[in-house]
């Protein structure tokens, strides 16, 4: 049982903290694939007119040239944020020309690891790094776990809240010190209870067999293009996702930020033999970075992560270490194809919700047996999560879906509650999803499934129905002149960007790789 928060709760209204939580502020970073009309791949490069890749803030790609990455500026306003998101989404439906944003995390149908193109961000230093980045992803992994998509969210509290909190708390850390640690609390909490975000909101229970490609599985048929498991709630999210032998054996820490930044750096430093063998530069080719267990520190594949924005020539971790964390990126969100932004308010409200509970409640450091049982968790919860009378891992033994959703969403009612003092929703928010612990056909999940038996159909010519219909949906309300003028000049002024920064590094050759 968990110790109730109604005493922590009651400190911060008291200490006059609640104001400081209408100045959460978020971010959506969420993809999604380009795909012919037919739902295949689309092969052809990133469109000029939504601008470049590599320059240009809102709209970018992720591993591959197919792959849009939409990203919206960090505000205070949820509104406002999927207002923008809504824009990008808008403008570019308009741009592509007999194309389809796909609507789901899981892919379309594919034709093998070829396929899927790699990304390319031109000639510059810092386009060519990208681009090998990729390259060595594709030799360590394949290319095809790589056109999964997903929606991941930026959180932070205001330095009002931190200050009023650390005192409340009575901290002598410095501000930076006190911010990070509480981050990495919230971090160790989200680990323990994040099963219910891919409970309420997994939506990939089933995907399209050429995305297995041949490899053995334990999924179920569907017709003859469908797989799934019954009670599957994101397998995306599951050991058929993102994968990594080499990264299975890694065991990041998240009990401080100087542990995180220690493991992590073992980790970029460390060679791995399967990658040595495989080479960094062999006959001219350069196949990897490095032949080290990551390539960069973003290749650590973490269902949250700690986040600041960092400076030129910094890297993630060296702006942490000299400046402490800024933001937690969530990163396990599937795509819910049932709305049209895969995600909405209502979700968002609950985030906030959530993300504050995991900050509130007390956070004990992680070790090595409470690890196994959070990834044995995550198994059942990605794979079996609908099943009737589930039962999840607890230090004081199994506890049942439920009867732990319940007590979690008790705990969450009362920080609903204190948020709405500071804005408004949270309490609907919560209780518009607590229907689902008892009701498990409400779930994305069982809903896609349902919508998919209901209508015949498999899952890359239902998925491909739903990018017909929302394409539809995005062009039927074109943007105000100035909103398609703002992002028209933002593709060019990217465009020019990029092509500065070439013609700047041609000229100086000392810049070359």
């Amino acid at each position: 049982m968990m110790p109730s928060l109604t005493p922590r709760l009651s400190q911060l209204a008291g200490a006059d903290l609640v104001r400081p939580l209408a100045h959460i502020r978020r971010g959506i970073e969420k993809e999604a694939l380009r795909v012919t009309p037919r739902g295949r791949l689309a092969q052809g490069a990133h469109p000029t007119t939504l601008g470049s890749a590599l320059t240009h803030p809102h709209i970018t790609t992720d591993y591959s040239e197919s792959l849009l990455e939409f990203i919206t500026p960090a505000g205070e306003h949820i509104g406002e944020t999927l207002d923008f998101l809504e824009q990008l989404h808008r403008y570019t439906a308009i741009q592509l020309v007999d194309e389809r944003l796909w609507p789901a995390s899981m892919p379309c149908a594919l034709q093998g690891n070829n396929s899927v193109p790699i990304a390319e961000y031109g000639t510059s230093r810092s386009g060519r790094m990208k681009h090998t980045y990729r390259r060595g992803l594709d030799v360590r992994y394949g290319r095809i776990m790589q056109s999964i998509a997903g929606i991941h969210f930026n959180f932070s509290l205001p330095d009002s809240f931190w200050q009023g909190y650390r005192q409340l708390l009575g901290s002598q850390d410095s501000l930076a010190d006190f911010r990070s640690a509480q981050y990495f609390a919230l971090i160790r909490n989200f680990r323990r209870y994040g099963w219910l975000l891919l409970y309420l909101f997994g939506a990939s229970p089933a995907l399209s067999r050429s995305f297995m490609d041949g490899r053995p599985h334990r999924l179920a048929s569907l017709g003859t293009d469908t797989l799934y498991l019954p009670h599957a709630t994101s397998l995306r999210m599951s050991g058929l996702g993102y994968q990594s032998d080499a990264q299975a054996s890694l065991h990041i820490s998240t009990n401080s930020l100087a542990e995180y930044g220690r493991d992590l750096t073992r980790a970029l430093n460390t060679p791995h033999a399967p990658y040595t063998r495989i080479g960094v530069e062999v006959d001219g080719e350069i196949r990897q970075l490095n032949d080290n267990i990551l390539q960069i520190e973003n290749e650590y594949y973490s269902d949250i992560r700690p986040k600041r924005v960092t400076h030129a020539g910094e890297t993630p971790l060296q702006a942490m270490a000299d400046r402490g964390v800024e933001y937690i990126e969530v990163r396990n969100l599937d795509i819910n194809p049932l709305l049209p932004l895969g995600i909405d308010d209502t979700q968002v409200r609950f985030l906030d919700t959530f993300l504050l509970f995991c900050l509130l409640q007390d956070s004990p450091e992680i070790g090595e047996q409470e690890q196994r049982r959070l990834a044995r968790n995550q198994t059942r919860i990605t794979e079996q999560g609908r099943r009737p009378a589930l039962r999840l891992d607890t230090a004081s033994g199994e506890l049942g879906r439920t009867a732990w959703g319940e007590q979690l969403f008790a705990e969450l009612g009362a920080i609903a509650q204190l948020l709405d003092q500071a804005g408004s929703g949270y309490r609907d928010a919560v209780q518009h999803y607590k229907p689902l612990l008892q009701q498990p056909e409400l779930t994305p999940s069982a809903r896609i499934l349902q919508q998919m038996t209901a209508t015949k159909q498999d899952y890359t010519h239902w998925m491909q129905g739903r990018a017909t219909e929302l394409t539809h949906y995005w062009q039927r309300t074109p943007l105000r002149p100035e909103q398609s003028r703002y992002f028209s000049q933002l593709a060019r002024s990217s465009l020019a960007a990029q092509q500065r920064l070439e013609e700047e590094e041609a000229a100086t050759p000392s810049m070359a790789v």
